[in-house]
């Protein structure tokens, strides 16, 4: 999700304070935390008003009470929650955001995977973009995979699942057009390889690129979703969690550690830790990044 907070631009805008805003903010925020995960602190109360501030402007809302009825007792509460959290969440990311995450997997954590998997029947490597935002993370991960295709990774099956709780950017991942800002940090040789010009501001991926990543609208706190991506050989979820409190943040990394096969990794943003969350993790270092490894069952480190 990478999520950051959208400009405020209704009346709020210029309101820094709690005391601003109308008290059902609060009760909204607890609803908006209940659901997702994402907790909205009293210096912060101010954007979640004004994000339903634009809904309530769409809508025909004259009142925060109002929209609090429509949130919670009309026939369209639940489409219009939706709304309210594609609102106030946006990604901002770009492609090839970390090198050293990168060299990692590819020099360090595939060689690794590929010697414990290779007694296997089925050559599969599955990899989960947890909060993947506008694609940029999805579409690095798997232009890196295709350029170990004929080497390391030749004759297996790559899987990339990328998920966000934001409808719109799920809908611009699958796109994969991104224009200067987003290609910053992108090499020239994978600009050339994996990309078709769109005009003269855009490229978009191209359709090698885009087979091995399945996008999809998912809430990380809804459990029995969570439940149904388990075999995860590596999970990135970068600057996601930091949007959480601690007792969402525990509940979503007990079920990335179920979710993970015994072996698998776990990537986190650069500014993130599991320090005080989680203790069945072994953290690795590398150069320049550091990652969560699931103990292997033959490690005796369970």
């Amino acid at each position: 999700m990478n999520l950051i907070t959208q400009p405020a631009t209704s009346r709020f805008a210029t309101a820094k304070s709690s005391e601003a805003v109308d008290p059902v903010y609060r009760q909204i925020r607890d609803l908006v935390y209940k659901v997702s995960g994402i907790y909205k602190a009293e210096e912060k109360l101010y954007l979640l008003a004004d994000g339903c501030g634009r809904r309530m402007k769409h809508l025909g809302t004259r009142t925060p009470r109002e929209y609090w009825d429509q949130l919670t007792a009309q026939p369209s509460r639940d489409g219009e929650l939706r709304q309210l959290l594609n609102e106030i969440t946006i990604g901002e990311t770009c492609l090839f955001r970390s090198q050293p995450q990168l060299d990692a997997l590819r020099k360090v954590i595939l060689p690794e995977l590929v010697a414990e998997k290779i007694k296997q029947i089925t050559k599969r490597l599955r990899i989960w973009s947890a909060g993947c935002s506008t694609g940029e993370e999805s579409y690095t991960l798997a232009m890196n995979m295709l350029e170990e295709s004929e080497g390391l990774l030749k004759g297996w099956t790559v899987e990339i699942l990328a998920t966000d709780l934001n409808d719109h950017s799920v809908e611009t991942a699958k796109a994969g057009i991104y224009g200067d800002y987003a290609l910053r940090s992108t090499p020239d040789y994978f600009k050339r390889k994996y990309f078709s010009t769109v005009d003269e501001r855009r490229l978009q991926v191209r359709p090698e690129v885009k087979k091995l990543i399945t996008f999809s609208r998912l809430n990380l706190q809804d459990d029995s979703k969570m439940l149904f991506m388990k075999g995860m050989d590596l999970v990135f979820c970068c600057n996601v969690l930091i949007y959480f409190d601690g007792a969402s943040k525990s509940k979503v990394i007990n079920h990335f550690f179920t979710n993970l096969t015994f072996g698998g990794y776990f990537f986190l943003g650069t500014s993130e830790s599991l320090m005080k969350l989680n203790d069945q993790f072994h953290l690795v270092h590398f150069p320049g990044t550091i990652a969560y490894w699931k103990p292997s069952l033959k490690s005796g480190k369970l």
